[in-house]
């Protein structure tokens, strides 16, 4: 395809629909994309691309929705529900104003966390779970590591315990209106986060949300020890969506997933929950699992529902 046909389509993209901000950085890449070496390869030229383009160039999100490290769970969970988002930023109250960001944020909380923490809190005692888990035990789970005690396999004898009116005499309890964010700090999964600087690349940005299984990065400006911005994984697929009918885009995004090289798993390694299985044991799958939904099927194997932590928050 020439120079004037792209430009030409490019145009009529444009003429058609405006364009969002992200659909502005997919154009970016397309201009890149025209200029890069005939010899590379696709994929080559793709990398060489988003190695070109500074995160600083990608749309800034909504500014200064940050929890305070003294905020209890039911505010901290008020903000991420009101803002609509499953995460944030904690910031240490008790540090001082001219403190680097190492110190100003103690981590992220995430809505996940939060609700494992509370469903462990209130779990009853279970012929395959003898006794509660402690907090110590949590911040075991939060952290990536398998504790059989806590991350044991429960079964249709422990759905009684979040069924009927559980949620709201928990969400009305004590320790959930009076339990600070600092005090489950355990479950940040990160001492305080894994962040990017400005003028770090588009495709390291890439490979820490694929690598890391992370549902966001936080951007950092040095200058003022501030987060500038956080880049989220449902932002990034919306740029790709809006990059529809670009060439760079065409050229791998019109493939079948199987051509383009993603692993594959049997129906065995599917992460899934029975429908008769307790709310616990989803999110614990999902917070083992670094996943934000997760299948609800029947015993016979039919799917019922999606269950997400956007649609439970």
């Amino acid at each position: 395809m020439n120079m004037a046909s792209v430009q030409l389509r490019r145009e009529s993209s444009m003429q058609e629909s405006p364009r969002s901000p992200e659909a502005k950085l997919g154009m970016q890449v397309e201009d890149l994309w025209d200029v890069q070496e005939p010899q590379l390869s696709p994929n080559e030229k793709l990398n060489a691309c988003f190695e070109s383009i500074p995160v600083s160039a990608f749309p800034l999100a909504p500014q200064g929705i940050e929890i305070k490290s003294d905020a209890s769970l039911a505010e901290a969970v008020q903000i991420l529900a009101q803002n609509k988002i499953l995460s944030a930023p904690v910031v240490n109250v008790d540090a001082p104003e001219d403190a680097t960001w190492i110190d100003r944020y103690i981590g992220i909380v995430e809505f996940a966390g939060i609700a494992v923490w509370i469903l462990l809190q209130s779990e009853p005692p279970s012929p395959r779970s003898p006794s509660s888990p402690s907090g110590a035990d949590f911040a075991v789970v939060a952290n990536g590591m398998t504790s059989a005690a806590v991350l044991g396999i429960l079964g249709p004898e422990d759905a009684s315990a979040t069924s009927g009116y559980f949620f709201e005499a928990l969400t009305s309890s004590d320790f959930y209106k009076n339990t600070k964010v600092c005090d489950i700090s355990g479950s940040f999964r990160w001492a305080p986060f894994l962040a990017l600087q400005k003028s770090n690349s588009f495709l390291t940005m890439l490979l820490l949300l694929s690598k890391y299984k992370m549902k966001s990065v936080p951007v950092l400006d040095l200058g003022d020890g501030k987060i500038d911005n956080i880049i989220t994984q449902s932002a990034v697929i919306h740029m790709l969506a809006e990059c529809t009918g670009l060439h760079w885009f065409e050229s791998w995004g019109t493939k079948k997933l199987s051509e383009i090289g993603l692993p594959t798993m049997s129906p065995k390694q599917i992460i899934m929950v029975h429908e008769d299985e307790p709310v616990l044991q989803a999110f614990k799958l999902m917070w083992k699992k670094r996943i934000g939904g997760i299948p609800v099927v029947e015993r016979g194997g039919k799917k019922t529902i999606d269950l997400s932590q956007r649609r439970t928050s």
